[in-house]
């Protein structure tokens, strides 16, 4: 059976860095280390950072081109393309599909959408808020029946009920937030 490419998700947020200005993939690992908020979440190495800016380049989301140095190697800068814009566009904007991806790219998302203005971190919020209900009707419309043997069954539907409450008191705070920082004029 062929392999399957996935589609990307978390790889969306190097190019918000790219967004902001060009940078060659040295500089967008820097500021990727240097984003306390960014390093709770996302600990990647430069060697991935620089295999992820390949592929983004490769699926037509950055340019490059090589700027030479006087005292220096070459370095690679890294533009990002209409296509890449619009793909930042619709990964900031949409939810986190599924529970298991949300710790990771959640906070990712929430990162830049907070570089965009409050009123694109507010909309991420609600988004995900509503994509978490809907997980957790999901949930509790396929919960085992009392029957014996169903004990494990039960304890896991538990565990992932319980996630799912916790991601909507943690969006809650999030939107709360949020909406305080709008009522004092941050944007």
């Amino acid at each position: 059976m062929p392999m399957v490419k996935a589609p990307l998700t978390i790889e969306h947020g190097l190019l918000g860095f790219v967004r902001q200005q060009p940078l060659h993939g040295y500089e967008i690992a820097q500021r990727l280390r240097a984003t306390e908020e960014l390093g709770l979440s996302w600990g990647w190495k430069q060697s991935q950072v620089y295999a992820e800016l390949l592929h983004l380049e490769q699926e037509g989301y950055l340019t490059s081109e090589v700027e030479t140095q006087a005292t220096r190697p070459p370095r690679k800068v890294f533009r990002l393309t209409a296509t890449g814009d619009a793909a930042f566009e619709a990964w900031i904007a949409s939810p986190v599909p599924h529970g298991r991806d949300f710790q990771l790219e959640f906070p990712a998302k929430l990162y830049f959408a907070q570089q965009e203005g409050g009123d694109a971190a507010r909309a991420l919020v609600s988004r995900q808020q509503e994509a978490c209900h809907a997980w957790l009707a999901g949930l509790r419309s396929q919960e085992p029946q009392h029957e014996a043997g169903q004990d494990y069954a039960r304890l896991v539907q538990q565990f992932r009920v319980s996630q799912i409450e916790t991601i909507l008191a943690w969006l809650a705070t999030c939107a709360k937030q949020l909406g305080a920082e709008r009522g004092a004029g941050v944007a």
